[in-house]
C-alpha cells in the first residue's frame, strides 16, 4: 500500500470525514423538519424526520462499504425493532425513576394535566436527536477511538466530548456538563458496547428525551420547558432540580443513570465485549 493509501485508510481521517458528513446530515434534517413553520408539531414533521433518518442509515452503510471497506454491524436490521423498543422503554423507566426520586425529596410536584401539547414535535425531536447523536458519538467517535485506544479509552473520550457538546446550551453549567458525561456518556456508551449495534443506545436516548420533554415537560438539556402532557413544578436547590438546564443536571440523574450505565458496562464485560488498546493486542 502506498503512503497516500495508508493515510486514506487511517481511522483518524475516517472519523473526521464521517463526523463532518453526518453532522451535515443532522443539520439538514433539522432544517427539513422545522424550517417550514406549518409543518411543526404535525405528523408530517415526524415523517420527514423518519425519512431523513432512513436516508442517513443508507448513507452510513455506503460510507462503511466504500470508504472504510467494511460491512457495518451498527445498523444490523434484524435487531432494530427489538433493541429500539427495549431502549425506549428503558429511557422512559430511567427518567421516570429520576422524577419519582426528585418528587420524594421534595424537588418536584405534578400540578395537573395539560393535554397532548407539542406531542408531534417531541416525537420528532426524540427520534432525530436520539439517532444523530448516537450515530456521531457512538457510531463514529467511539468506534474509531476504540480501534486504537480500546474500550476504556473510547468511553473516556466520548463521555468527555458528550458533556462538552452541551456546555453552550441554555442554562448549562460545568456541573451539568460533567453530569451528562457520566450519566449519559457511560449509559449510552455501555449500550453500544453491550450490543455492538446502535439501536439500543438510540432507543435509550430517544426514550429519555421524549419522557422528560413531553411527559414531564422538563427542559431537554437546557432551554425553555416544553409544552408536554403534565404540568410540573420544580423547586429547591439546583443540585436536586437541575435548575434551568433540567433534571439532567441534578445529582439524582447522575446517581440513577450512572448506576444503570455501570450495570450495562458490567454486562458488556461479562460478555467479553471490551476491546484492549491497539498496543496490547
Amino acid at each position: 500500500m502506498t503512503a497516500i493509501g495508508k493515510i486514506l485508510r487511517h481511522p483518524a481521517l475516517h472519523a473526521v470525514a464521517a463526523f463532518m458528513l453526518f453532522t451535515a446530515a443532522y443539520v439538514l434534517t433539522g432544517i427539513a423538519a422545522t424550517g417550514y413553520k406549518p409543518l411543526r408539531n404535525s405528523p408530517l414533521q415526524v415523517l420527514i424526520t423518519v425519512v431523513c433518518v432512513g436516508l442517513t442509515v443508507l448513507l452510513y452503510k455506503w460510507f462503511q462499504r466504500r470508504i472504510e471497506r467494511r460491512e457495518d454491524a451498527e445498523f444490523a436490521l434484524p435487531a432494530a425493532g427489538r433493541e429500539v423498543s427495549a431502549g425506549f422503554a428503558g429511557g422512559l423507566v430511567l427518567f421516570s425513576t429520576m422524577v419519582g426520586v426528585t418528587a420524594l425529596l421534595g424537588g418536584l410536584e405534578v400540578d395537573g394535566v395539560r393535554g397532548v401539547g407539542r406531542l408531534w414535535s417531541m416525537i420528532a425531536m426524540g427520534i432525530g436527536t436520539g439517532f444523530f447523536e448516537e450515530l456521531l458519538f457512538r457510531g463514529v467517535l467511539f468506534r474509531q477511538i476504540e480501534r486504537v485506544g480500546g474500550s476504556w479509552g473510547a468511553l473516556a473520550v466520548t463521555c468527555a466530548f458528550f458533556g462538552l457538546a452541551h456546555i453552550a446550551n441554555p442554562g448549562a453549567t460545568w456541573f451539568a456538563a460533567v453530569g451528562l458525561a457520566f450519566e449519559a456518556g457511560i449509559l449510552l456508551g455501555a449500550a453500544y458496547m453491550l450490543t455492538r449495534r446502535l439501536w439500543l443506545a438510540i432507543g435509550l436516548h430517544a426514550g429519555w428525551n421524549f419522557t422528560q420533554g413531553w411527559i414531564f415537560s422538563v427542559p431537554v438539556s437546557g432551554g425553555k420547558a416544553p409544552e408536554g402532557l403534565l404540568l410540573v413544578q420544580r423547586h429547591g436547590p439546583e443540585w436536586l432540580t437541575g435548575g434551568a438546564f433540567g433534571l439532567e443536571a441534578s445529582a439524582v440523574a447522575m446517581v440513577v443513570a450512572t448506576s444503570a450505565g455501570c450495570g450495562l458496562l458490567w454486562l458488556a464485560y461479562r460478555q467479553g465485549r471490551f476491546l484492549k488498546p491497539m498496543w496490547q493486542r
